[in-house]
């Protein structure tokens, strides 16, 4: 993924008069920069955008300034700022699959060695450079290559490009050498603060993550809030789990949750658990017509993704439970061993619920309180879906032993949305 941001010249910087050493005084007042407040502030096309003009100011002949910061991500290897005298930033998001690119080059071989490396347009043992998408048809004549070496984790590594023929000067190389300490510890806090965002949107969700940052970390912090709760479970797995191999079974649910999940945070929703084959969501209850509304539209999105789904030939079905209640919300667990999750009443009924719409085939079940807010926010929708209650005869009894009875529930009424949830497959 790429994205280009415009970073402006927001200060004016003296000159270098042409042909004079570089001084000492100017020298650190860059280095004091990498470390003080200003940079601190920045985010990344901001650093790069403003190293680049302050190295040009001393007079450095800087044609291209690129970091290549990895990270620890699911689905990203890294992040490649790149930037031009004159031009937008360039920011390249890396897939995992990009390590090919940059395969049998001086940038892969700086970040496995961790030492620098210069390099020209003549062929090298370590390899080409020229086709790496941040530096072709540039014409670049010279490339300083440093590794940005963290305490732990994979290396980083900035690169310092120049048109001019004889390339950089020892002396130039040497100012570059002098600023990396600094441009390796504002990386690397750069790179930390993407891995904790990142990893706890990924694990948690950016709600729960949103919590822990603010500081709400104590066992026992529990809110009290109302919210639409949605529990999507897949029919037949265990079946599933019997007859194919692990590394099928394992890959089909990674698929379907591929199908899930965007279903429900395109609405607003936020995925608090993977209970196996089940995903139980929430949509926090700020407007309860906009809640119900939202978590019912993920609802029908997801049963139309499962109508379309197959992996190796395998098509599989699924049943929700939606309700709307309240929930308490907060850390839970033992010493330092704690989770954020929902409890309540509310909770164990969505779960019931869910129970009910397996047992009756329904691909879609709610509650008289779900259905009476989603009434009321329909959200544009042209046609509001009619409601019809559900047979529940043979599950009421079940549940009256267990202390338990289930309300009145309702199924859409659409053939679409009927009997195509089921147990089997």
């Amino acid at each position: 993924m790429t994205t280009a941001a415009y970073a402006p010249d927001t200060v004016r910087l003296p000159t270098k008069i042409a042909g004079h050493a570089v001084s000492a005084a100017a020298l650190l007042s860059i280095i004091e920069w990498l470390s003080g407040d200003e940079c601190h502030a920045l985010d990344e096309a901001g650093l790069v955008s403003g190293l680049g003009r302050r190295l040009q100011a001393l007079g450095l002949p800087i044609d291209r300034l690129t970091l290549h910061l990895m990270t620890l991500h699911p689905e990203f290897i890294g992040r490649t700022i790149a930037w031009a005298p004159g031009e937008p930033i360039e920011i390249h998001d890396r897939e995992h699959g990009a390590r090919v690119a940059i395969a049998n080059t001086p940038l892969r071989k700086v970040m496995e060695t961790r030492e620098p490396l210069v390099v020209d347009t003549r062929e090298s043992v370590h390899g080409r450079w020229q086709h790496i998408d941040v530096f072709a048809d540039r014409g670049l004549m010279q490339l300083v290559i440093a590794p940005l070496c963290n305490v732990d984790g994979p290396v980083s590594a900035a690169v310092f490009g120049t048109r001019r023929p004889g390339g950089f000067t020892a002396p130039e190389r040497q100012v570059i050498e002098r600023i990396l300490p600094a441009l390796r510890n504002t990386s690397e806090l750069r790179i930390l603060r993407q891995v904790e965002l990142s990893l706890l949107d990924t694990y948690i969700g950016p709600l729960t993550a949103s919590r822990i940052l603010a500081g709400r970390i104590r066992r026992d912090e529990i809110e009290s809030m109302e919210a639409a709760l949605l529990l999507c479970d897949l029919r037949g797995f265990t079946e599933l789990s019997n007859r194919l191999p692990g590394s099928t079974v394992l890959g089909l649910l990674n698929a379907y949750f591929d199908r899930i999940v965007p279903a429900i945070t395109r609405e607003g929703g936020e995925v608090l658990k993977f209970m196996g084959d089940a995903v139980l969501a929430f949509f926090p209850g700020y407007d309860a017509a906009h809640s119900c509304g939202a978590a019912l539209a993920s609802a029908r999105a997801i049963l139309d993704e499962i109508d379309h789904f197959q992996y190796e030939g395998i098509g599989v079905k699924a049943g929700i439970a939606l309700h709307y209640g309240e929930v308490s919300y907060g850390n839970v667990g033992s010493g330092r061993r704690l989770d954020f999750t929902l409890i309540g009443g509310d909770v164990n009924l969505v779960s019931r619920i869910q129970t009910a719409c397996s047992e009756l085939g329904e691909a879609l079940l709610m509650s008289a309180p779900f259905r009476d807010e989603a009434g009321a926010g329909q959200r544009g929708v042209l046609h509001p879906p009619r409601y019809q209650t559900a047979h529940l005869h043979k599950m009421h009894g079940r549940f009256a032993q267990n202390g338990f009875v289930l309300p009145h529930l309702f199924a859409i009424v659409a053939p679409k949305f009927r009997k195509r949830g089921g147990s089997g497959l």
